[in-house]
């Protein structure tokens, strides 16, 4: 037998003591009403570290679906209570984001790349690469 892998991505890990997680979890608490589980779903997908590579930033992903919508699969399904709590729930986050105490990245003072360095190739990318972290 022989196994060829015809598709992968780099698997993405991220820390829940995070002060962008504190802010999600409260946000959750006060939209469902209990603590979020931190299941580690979601690790493979493929933008999630390229986003976290490209901004050298912390990288999160809202729940906004159910157990039981059988993702990805022929009966998938997703529940309209489910879409109207993600909202709240994104609405919460941010708010919670606004209260967060110490430096800011839209706070950042570093120096932004000139011109001529944004001629390079990939330069855009490395814009991003500001250190400052929440």
């Amino acid at each position: 037998m022989e196994v060829k892998m015809v598709h992968g991505a780099k698997a993405w890990l991220s820390s829940t003591k995070h002060p962008n997680y504190e802010a999600a979890s409260k946000a959750i608490e006060k939209i469902y009403g209990s603590k979020p589980d931190f299941t580690r779903e979601g690790g493979s997908i493929p933008i999630t570290s390229a986003f976290e590579d490209a901004t050298q930033m912390n990288v999160l992903l809202l729940p906004v679906g159910a157990c039981d919508d059988k993702a990805h699969s022929q009966n998938e399904k997703y529940n309209r209570s489910n879409l109207v709590n993600a909202i709240k729930v994104l609405g919460m986050y941010l708010h919670e984001l606004g209260r967060l105490q110490g430096q800011k990245p839209s706070l950042c003072r570093c120096e932004p790349l000139t011109e001529e360095e944004l001629m390079v190739p990939g330069a855009f990318l490395r814009g991003f690469r500001c250190k400052c972290e929440m």
